[in-house]
């Protein structure tokens, strides 16, 4: 029997979180975002793409399989400890074809489920009940089935304690979310509210890839020092203005030679880029710059980063790895307070 068609509700980006009543603030988690439909014997995890997951994680298809209810969907996040500290590294790693490999890691570090909304239950859809009254249904479902791989998000209608997720969250949370308590489920549209989590980092330009006609810079390589004083590539910053480029380029030129990265170096074009990725050109270590970045996974920056500023003042040995904020542990998370409506 298939189980309904159904998408997520997504949250729109804005710069800060609503102040007027009515709102309930949750944090966002570093995760991977998840349906869980649960039909007699079935069940079946989704992601937020509405790819299938359950394969990937069959040891939280066993927990759900365990509860003692027999129908209900729930919206959530797979996160994953690892060495008691969360890791989205860990959660791509699962993404493997190799059986054999995900049953190995789901004894080893297995997953859990974060939840933060119910969606049906024993039968009864709750799409169009608003999120007090889903949020309501889902304390009760967790006060009865919640165990240390079945957990519930954190929720307040508290502005500043929202606001203070946002400075003390770590890498754990990619921010708050802000949802209507009066509204229903709205699949697939953006109908919640997130601030995402920004930090900065001043960081060693160890290289520089060129555009396709050659005559400008594409993107800035980004590098930072291990304790051994080896510079690894960390990632990358491309908002280069295209009337910069070819500036930048002629800047750049009287640095172009080794040792560039030391330590891990950018890759060039592959099977996997298409062969589209352009090989990259290394450089003194002499030029500093701030950027904005987002996430954390591995030792680099997960997505693209935003170029702040030049830091001449900045000498590149002080451009080290411990400014980079990981994963928080889960014991920090537990003094993020929570509160109840």
């Amino acid at each position: 029997m298939a189980m309904p068609d159904l998408s997520p509700m997504e949250a729109k980006l804005v710069a800060t979180l609503p102040e007027e009543p009515g709102w309930q603030f949750e944090p966002k988690w570093d995760g991977f975002r998840a349906l869980v439909f649960r039909r007699g014997d079935l069940v079946e995890i989704r992601s937020k793409s509405g790819k299938p997951l359950s394969r990937y994680f069959p040891e939280v298809v066993t927990m759900i399989a365990a509860v003692e209810f027999p129908e209900f969907i729930l919206d959530g996040e797979l996160i994953l400890p690892i060495d008691d500290v969360l890791s989205f590294d860990a959660l791509q790693a699962r993404l493997h074809p190799a059986p054999s490999r995900i049953r190995r890691l789901s004894q080893e570090t297995p997953a859990q489920l974060m939840l933060f909304d119910c969606l049906g239950i024993d039968g009864q859809p709750l799409l169009d009940a608003p999120l007090r009254d889903r949020r309501a249904a889902l304390e009760t479902f967790h006060r009865k089935h919640g165990g240390p791989s079945l957990l519930l998000s954190h929720r307040t209608q508290d502005l500043d304690t929202a606001r203070a997720w946002l400075a003390q969250g770590g890498g754990a949370l990619d921010g708050v979310v802000a949802k209507r308590l009066d509204e229903p489920y709205r699949p697939g549209e953006r109908a919640m509210l997130k601030v995402k989590q920004h930090r900065t980092a001043d960081c060693v330009v160890g290289g520089f890839r060129r555009t396709k006609k050659g005559d400008g810079v594409a993107s800035l390589l980004l590098g930072l020092y291990d304790d051994a004083g080896l510079l690894h590539h960390v990632g990358f910053t491309s908002g280069i203005a295209a009337a910069e480029r070819q500036a930048l380029l002629r800047t750049l030129e009287p640095l172009i030679g080794p040792p560039g990265f030391t330590g891990k170096a950018p890759g060039g074009p592959s099977r996997w880029n298409n062969g589209t990725e352009s090989e990259w050109v290394p450089l003194r270590s002499e030029r500093v710059l701030e950027v904005l970045y987002d996430q954390v996974t591995g030792d680099r920056f997960r997505h693209g980063t935003k170029l702040l500023r030049w830091r001449p003042d900045k000498a590149p040995e002080q451009c080290r790895m411990e400014q980079l904020v990981h994963e928080v542990r889960p014991a920090e998370l537990s003094t993020l307070s929570r509160p109840t409506l």
